[in-house]
């Protein structure tokens, strides 16, 4: 093969890894996405955690801020309780109120700048009221049966704490401070109470929390009860006494933080508390964790918003370079299956040049050799006529190395598709079991031959002969690459196949498998193994084209061959063969006649019905025309010669006639034997006209016009009997 030529077949074409940069690009957008998630993930953890710790600073600054308020609220409110209980001394309820209206003066100056002392009272040891800062003279009301007069008098002089509750004076909403009055001798004279405005307490506890609704602030007892709570609760409900909240209270815990849901208004939040100096309260805030969580959410959804900005640009380019390197790979592939096509349609067209060189050289060489068969089977044909002449064994030998000759002249035809075929209906169990003795003489004794068959196997149409001959090759492939004996089996079966198996039509085919288990093929040789005049067999060994054959004699009959094999396992070579669902006729010879040679004993009968029969031959090689003329005339007939076309046509317009008109297809001049046959059939419908040839170019043309083609190099009996038959026109 022409090393220019194999370079440009295996030109290398340009590659690019479009599958990298396509990966390199989604790791690109898997990272746009994964590592701005990331770090928002880790920006989301240490925001939640910042904002927490943020709530719990803000409630222990306002926890601080309110403790001292209340401690300086209340030590100044025990300061004025402790001033008047002096100032009452040991006076009993009739001197008290004797004096009722310079008390009121002095309890109303005490009070007066205070913005969060509602009134002071004093109450008599029964619970009535005495002296009031506020009304002059005092109104009647009694405190006997409430809980701060019943503590006071138990608890005297400890100042007790009371729940919210409306002034029954004024009707105001405040709590109140109350210290026993105790005698000198022990008796109980009554209370001193100090009405606090909640109002003042909610106004301050507003203020430090600067409108922040999440923001809880109270003042508590030590035994849970709330005394003030900003923002105010439409219900006065008093909080659970066993939750965490009101034990540490119990405790008597200084102070500290937890995180609970309130058993007031079911919400949960941060809390700080701290003891209200030496007093049994408690000031304490809370801070909504739903806030935190909202507002932290809020702030990671914004985040997250300005983050998505360059995300989104950065996915946008990405998908807009992937959706890029997408058109450009198909454009990509596109000129490279072009390019690759443009190749191929190159090779394929300098193998079918160089193939169509070949084919011609083997037809020209073949027909030129077919020829030299015909001079010397026609001479034999005359050495047996004349009963050899004690020369017999030679006559012999000659024929038989030109049976062999004619074998080899038969391939290379049949390689360059210009052998005559022999189309029959074939049955192929019963084809194969037929020529199975003539396949097992073809291989080594050692290898094992065995037949399989499938049910109903279907009829084909092909050349038997050539089929046959197809079978022997392959045996003998497979019987050289087993030297040391194995196994061939033969598979008959029934498929269908699909346009896209095999490169053959959809379809119903015969296949017949060939299958050994010898040394296999590697895969360069099997790309080649159905070319012509390759072979791997040693210098002299093989002609290359046995496989070639196998191939053209499948294709022939519509059909084609595959091999597949595997180094040191074995071949298999499959003959794909059309189903033939025509009438099936006897079988008797086609126009097409290339019958065995005939044996020695085969005489030539001197009352011959042919004798006296004018034949005109028309053969441009001079020695076939002599070895046909000197049968012909043993025949007994009488025999003119012309070289070539144009001259017999020529001789038969000038009004010459004859019985039989022989001729070679492929001559010199303006005409071959098919226009010569066209021609007389045009002009002489009468003439009776028989064709010889060892190509197949124009066969069909032949046939169409009814002649009868005798394959070269043809017996004579084949022509004697064409002519003894009468032949047709």
């Amino acid at each position: 093969m022409n090393p220019i030529e194999n370079g440009t077949l295996d030109l290398p074409l340009p590659s690019r890894n479009f599958a990298l940069t396509r990966r390199v690009l989604l790791l690109v957008l898997a990272a746009s996405v994964l590592v701005p998630l990331a770090c928002l993930c880790i920006y989301g953890y240490y925001d939640y955690q910042r904002r927490f710790a943020d709530a719990e600073e803000l409630t222990e600054r306002l926890a601080r801020v309110a403790n001292e308020h209340a401690l300086k609220v209340l030590d100044l409110n025990q300061q004025l309780e402790t001033r008047v209980v002096d100032m009452l001394g040991d006076s009993d309820d009739a001197n008290i109120a004797g004096r009722q209206e310079a008390l009121h003066h002095a309890l109303d100056a005490m009070s007066g700048t205070l913005a969060q002392v509602a009134a002071i009272s004093v109450f008599g040891a029964n619970g009535a009221l005495l002296a009031n800062s506020r009304w002059y003279p005092a109104p009647q009301v009694s405190i006997a049966d409430r809980d701060d007069f019943l503590s006071a008098r138990a608890v005297a002089p400890v100042t007790y704490f009371s729940l919210p509750l409306r002034g029954k004076v004024a009707n105001s909403d405040v709590f109140t401070t109350t210290m026993g009055r105790i005698s000198q001798g022990g008796q109980f004279l009554g209370v001193v109470s100090i009405a606090l405005k909640r109002d003042y307490f909610t106004d301050f506890y507003h203020e430090i929390a600067a409108g922040d609704n999440a923001l809880v602030i109270g003042l508590y007892r030590r035994d849970g009860g709330v005394l003030v709570r900003y923002p105010l609760m439409k219900n006065a409900a008093q909080p659970a006494n066993d939750t965490p909240f009101t034990n540490a209270f119990r405790n008597n815990e200084l102070y500290g933080r937890l995180r609970m849901t309130s058993t007031v208004d079911h919400v949960e939040r941060v809390l700080a508390y701290r003891r209200v100096g030496d007093f049994p309260l408690y000031v304490s805030t809370g801070y909504a964790t739903s806030v935190v969580r909202a507002r932290w959410r809020h702030n990671l959804m914004l985040v997250s918003a300005i983050a998505a900005l360059p995300c989104i640009a950065v996915w946008l380019l990405i998908a807009f370079s992937i959706r890029r390197l997408d058109a450009e790979r198909a454009a990509w592939e596109r000129w490279q299956a072009e390019v690759a096509t443009r190749l191929s349609i190159e090779a394929s067209s300098r193998q079918l040049r160089r193939m169509g060189a070949l084919g011609n050289l083997v037809a020209n060489v073949a027909h030129d050799f077919n020829n030299l068969l015909m001079v010397v089977s026609s001479n034999m044909a005359l050495a047996r006529r004349k009963h050899f002449n004690d020369v017999e064994s030679e006559v012999l030998a000659v024929e038989r190395a030109t049976a062999g000759a004619e074998s080899l002249a038969r391939r290379l035809m049949s390689v360059a598709r210009k052998h005559p075929r022999k189309q029959e209906v074939i049955d192929p169990a019963a084809w194969v079991r037929s020529v199975l003795d003539i396949v097992k003489s073809a291989v080594h004794p050692s290898i094992s031959l065995t037949v399989e068959f499938s049910a109903a196997l279907w009829n084909v149409m092909a050349d038997a002969v050539e089929l046959e001959l197809a079978l022997v090759n392959i045996a003998v492939n497979a019987s050289d690459a087993m030297p040391h004996g194995g196994r061939i089996v033969i598979r008959c079966q029934n498929v269908r196949l699909r346009g896209a198996e095999n490169d053959l039509p959809d379809g119903e085919y015969v296949l017949i498998s060939v299958t050994d288990n010898g040394e296999g093929m590697s895969e360069s040789v099997l790309r080649r193994a159905f070319e012509p005049l390759f072979t791997t067999k040693e210098h002299g060994a093989g002609t290359g084209l046995g496989l070639a054959q196998v191939l053209a004699a499948c294709e022939q009959a519509g059909g084609t061959a595959r091999i597949t094999s595997v180094p040191g396992a074995g071949t298999t070579v499959r003959l794909y063969l059309p189903h033939y669902q025509g009438p099936v006729v006897s079988s008797k010879p086609e126009a097409v006649v290339n019958r065995e040679r005939p044996t020695a004993s085969a005489m030539i009968d001197d009352d011959h019905p042919l004798r006296g029969m004018s034949v005109l031959l028309v053969e441009d090689n001079a020695d076939v025309a002599a070895g046909v003329m000197a049968v012909l005339e043993v025949f007994g007939c009488t025999v003119h010669h012309e070289e070539s076309a144009d001259a017999a046509f020529a001789l038969l317009g000038e009004g010459y006639g004859f019985d039989l008109v022989l001729s070679d297809v492929q001559m010199p001049g303006s005409m071959n034997g098919i226009d010569l046959v066209e021609q007389i059939t045009k002009r002489l419908p009468s003439q009776k006209v028989v064709l010889m040839t060892g190509y197949a170019d124009e066969i069909e043309r032949a046939k169409h016009l009814g002649v009868p083609i005798l394959a070269k190099p043809f017996d004579m009996d084949d022509l004697r009997d064409l002519m003894a038959d009468g032949v047709p026109h």
